[in-house]
């Protein structure tokens, strides 16, 4: 601290009063305009340009291909951020796979999904911290100057406020889309069982079974619909369930995929299958149910500890003490 204090004094002497504030911009410019080339440099690829082959391919087609070819045009503003994919995602493909799979839990589906995120976080980031320098800024000059360990935190905080913004953002979507997709499973598959003993496939159960629960449990009528999709796709059926239970990442999920997959292995019943789990997930939901409402009396026990138990012994001790504080006057006179 008498380093960054000596710093200080030989700053506000030469500068002013904002003379650390003046430095502290200087460098994080200095930075800024250091690393962005780095990140920003970026060799031509060959797929670019087989994209600006098929483009220009594309431009000599008829009417219906054109208007086919508009349907899968990704929008101008994921095309602005393919120029910056080196810097905006990750380069190892564990990190790059992970968190896609993250935000295919969040409901962010999009091809350009982990490059929106990335920048939300950089653009966020920024802001704040052009906020924070304001706020600096405003607060030393009303002030007549601040400390310098003062002017860091207000600078750097917000900047990593808005830096980990988008990152709370979608753990937050992640929790409530696996709190939906729980709560809508049991139903969901005593609706499946409805139609399986109605005579319909299982390809025909999911495809109705996403269109019925759609108005009350929307996240999990979406993973049923890309279900039915790739099905339709001909993709293989057990692969498909296992990328539904990854993309979900609940374990009620998961285990469903495992009974259909045992199911179709071993040649059993679908529709025996299905009772049995379909049971066994309403007694978990009344379980869970009974668990929240045993945890109930706990909470509300600080609750009532700190607004009935203060109250009534102001009421109960009061006089008492009241009483004693009189006679103590009196004595003292």
């Amino acid at each position: 601290m008498g380093f960054l204090h000596t710093i200080n004094e030989m700053l506000t002497s030469r500068f002013g009063e904002l003379g650390p504030l003046y430095a502290l911009g200087f460098v994080g410019v200095i930075f800024i305009i250091a690393t962005l080339p780095i990140f920003l440099k970026k060799s031509v690829d060959p797929l670019d340009r087989l994209k600006s082959q098929s483009r220009t391919a594309a431009s000599k087609q008829t009417g219906k291909e054109k208007s086919e070819k508009a349907l899968r045009h990704t929008s101008k503003s994921a095309e602005k951020l393919d120029k910056f994919a080196n810097f905006l995602e990750p380069q190892d493909a564990e990190d790059l796979s992970a968190a896609r799979l993250k935000l295919m839990r969040a409901g962010y589906r999009s091809k350009s999904s982990v490059r929106a995120f990335h920048f939300a976080q950089f653009a966020l980031g920024i802001g704040f911290l052009m906020l924070g320098v304001l706020y600096a800024i405003i607060t030393s000059t009303a002030k007549g100057g601040m400390e310098t360990q003062g002017l860091i935190l207000s600078i750097l905080i917000p900047g990593g406020v808005g830096y980990y913004l988008p990152k709370y953002w979608i753990e937050r979507r992640v929790q409530s889309r696996q709190e939906e997709i729980i709560n809508g499973f049991p139903d969901s598959l005593d609706m499946m069982l409805v139609c399986v003993e109605a005579g319909q496939s299982l390809d025909q159960s999911i495809v109705r079974v996403a269109r019925e629960i759609r108005p009350g449990f929307p996240a999990l009528a979406e993973e049923y619909e890309i279900v039915s999709h790739e099905m339709k796709a001909g993709k293989d059926k057990v692969q498909v369930l296992k990328d539904m239970g990854e993309r979900c990442g609940v374990n009620d999920v998961s285990a469903f995929v495992t009974v259909l997959v045992q199911s179709a292995t071993f040649g059993t019943s679908i529709a025996d299958s299905l009772r049995v789990y379909a049971a066994e997930m309403r007694d978990k939901r009344v379980m869970r149910a009974e668990e929240k409402a045993n945890k109930l009396p706990t909470k509300l026990t600080l609750g009532t500890m700190l607004f009935t138990v203060p109250p009534l012994l102001v009421i109960l001790i009061g006089p008492a003490v009241y009483r004693v504080a009189q006679m103590g006057d009196i004595m003292s006179r």
